[in-house]
């Protein structure tokens, strides 16, 4: 084992050939097969592991085609710092290893009520939506709608429902996302979650009528794909990803139009005690791998 380390690290002796006495661009090749933790993991190995792990054409490689439109688009919706790292990649003097990390960054838009990052693993980008940038049916009056501090959010607040006979919420994003296939999730918690003696409680005070009748989600996309969704609510005290669809990006160089629903609009009952956090985009390959609720 102590051989095999020694060697890696082009530390053995004898005359024998060791990995850090292969060519660095050897090394790249090898490098581009991996994905990005992997490659930071391999970059500790030698020297001439760790310049490879630093070339533009391995993290170029890992980047989406869009990457100079994302972190423009980071820029515009960040700080004096994001304008700068913008400036410098546009004058090519960017490492892409910076790039790559900082688009895994939070990203804010529209004035925090949105934010993207790229997955750390897969190099997928990923959205997140306030619930203060949807459109929700009487949000203004407190009697049924209130927005309320919760640390378990990525935007630290939450819409809370005490009553209502309308219930109904919509978004949209134009984004350019690039190619790939996305899916759509309402993240939703019943009941208000509090914590008490240091430990996450919540009440169920208000929670009533999402078992009569289920709740549809909808979305459509500025090409013409369509996908719908329906449920009962269930589960209260835990947040559960409430899967919507999925749609298809063909091209990363234009925007994409996506609005998105979840109404529960039968007015023979109320329904209540429920917390409508965010609405989450997510590459298809990482969506799978969390334990959603996905409905037909």
């Amino acid at each position: 084992m102590g051989t095999v380390t020694s060697s890696a690290r082009g530390g053995g002796g004898g005359g024998e050939t060791a990995l850090g006495d292969l060519p660095e661009s050897c090394v790249a090749e090898v490098l581009l097969r991996l994905d990005p933790p992997e490659i930071c993991r391999m970059a500790r190995l030698s020297r001439t592991f760790r310049g490879a792990a630093s070339g533009d054409g391995v993290w170029e490689a890992k980047l989406p085609r869009n990457y100079a439109h994302l972190l423009a688009a980071a820029a515009a919706g960040g700080n004096e710092e994001g304008r700068h790292a913008a400036a410098a990649l546009e004058a090519e003097t960017m490492p892409k290893k910076e790039v790559y990390a900082w688009l895994c960054r939070r990203n804010r838009l529209d004035g925090g009520t949105k934010e993207f990052w790229l997955d750390k693993g897969g190099g997928g980008v990923c959205m997140s939506i306030s619930s203060r940038a949807l459109s929700i049916t009487g949000i203004d009056d407190r009697r049924y709608w209130n927005f309320i501090p919760n640390d378990e959010s990525r935007f630290h607040a939450v819409a809370y429902l005490s009553q209502i006979w309308w219930f109904e919420v919509r978004g949209e994003v134009e984004f350019c996302f690039p190619e790939g296939t996305y899916s759509l999730f309402f993240r939703l918690h019943l009941g208000r979650p509090f914590k008490r003696l240091g430990r996450r409680v919540y009440s169920s005070e208000h929670i009533h009528g999402w078992d009569i009748k289920p709740v549809r989600f909808q979305l459509s996309t500025s090409d013409g794909q369509h996908a719908q969704s329906k449920c009962y609510l269930t589960d209260p005290g835990v947040w559960i990803n409430h899967h919507v669809g999925d749609f298809v990006v063909k091209s990363s160089n234009e925007p994409m139009k996506i609005q998105f629903a979840m109404v529960q609009i039968d007015c023979t009952h109320t329904k209540g005690g429920l917390c409508v956090d965010s609405v989450a985009v997510k590459p298809h390959y990482l969506a799978k791998k969390k334990s959603s609720r996905i409905y037909l």
